[in-house]
């Protein structure tokens, strides 16, 4: 059954999926103790004012955090720019076993049965805004009236640490990535304009009150958007925020049709070796680059 409304121009590649999230922290020693220690990424690389994180067992970056001094935490219910960035473990197994482990840690979170989805939701020592979910099998996700039916109801804790069995947390495994970004920003309509009609993700869900779903190749969102904290602004230089956030494309032809959509858009787009780099309304950058 066909569902989604598709991009008007250029297309996202279905192939398209998320690489990862640059963050500005306030403190990056408290920040990697948190990401390694809660989260349970592990370092990849690092230096004295960066480091980026992936999962345990190889793989890319998921996360690269920028400590930076004077940086503060921005202000409760945030600003314009990271809603949550959204962390994909491969199966149900693997999220009940990290539900054991914040338990463990006595760790505040929230939570929410999506219906394609569960998730959990957290927040790191600067306000950040984090999701770790795990996906239902596709065929399971329903679809009404070309919408995928996305809803927000109470998680099954119990069953979610059952489904985790026995086995011993260590850190996220690999098979992990980046599933999708959640923006707040002032309008969907603006949103629209700029991530359906110029980039080219297809609407997935639209009729969620005050929010946009997108996505490519049927995902039920590699990117969700929303206005329930419209007035507050973007985010300012020296608070905690998101940077940027790659999506990856299959090939350079891709990219460069990527772009090209962009800018018969009218939005700047500014081009390096291997990626382009454009920023929304809101400002927050999106680098667009290509499997390696």
């Amino acid at each position: 059954m066909p569902f989604g409304i598709p991009a008007p121009g250029f297309r996202l590649p279905h192939a398209t999926h998320l690489g990862a999230a640059r963050l500005q922290v306030s403190d990056l020693e408290h920040s990697l103790e948190y990401y390694q220690d809660i989260i349970g990424l592990t370092v990849l690389s690092r230096d004295r004012t960066s480091a980026a994180l992936g999962a345990h067992g190889g793989g890319s970056p998921l996360i690269h955090l920028e400590g930076q001094a004077g940086t503060k935490r921005p202000p409760r219910g945030g600003r314009y720019g990271l809603y949550h960035f959204a962390i994909l473990v491969p199966d149900r197994a693997s999220l009940g076993r990290f539900v054991r482990h914040l338990g463990e840690h006595g760790t505040h979170l929230a939570s929410a049965d999506h219906a394609v989805s569960e998730a959990l939701y957290l927040w790191d020592p600067d306000g950040l805004g984090i999701e770790v979910y795990a996906d239902r099998p596709r065929a399971e996700w329903k679809v009404r009236a070309q919408e995928i039916y996305m809803t927000t109801e109470r998680l099954n804790l119990q069953s979610l640490v059952a489904a985790g069995g026995d086995e011993a947390w260590n850190g996220l495994p690999a098979g992990t990535t980046l599933g999708h970004m959640h923006l707040q920003v002032s309008d969907l309509e603006t949103a629209e304009a700029f991530y359906h009609a110029a980039l080219g993700f297809d609407k997935i869900v639209w009729t969620f009150p005050g929010a946009l779903f997108l996505s490519a190749g049927g995902y039920h969102h590699h990117l969700g958007t929303n206005t329930w904290a419209a007035g507050v602004g973007p985010a300012l230089e020296n608070e905690a925020r998101l940077l940027e956030w790659e999506l990856v494309l299959p090939s350079a032809d891709d990219l460069e049709r990527a772009a090209h959509s962009l800018a018969a858009a009218g939005v700047q787009v500014r081009k390096h070796e291997d990626s382009s780099v454009v920023t929304d309304p809101w400002n927050t950058a999106v680098r667009l680059t290509v499997v390696i």
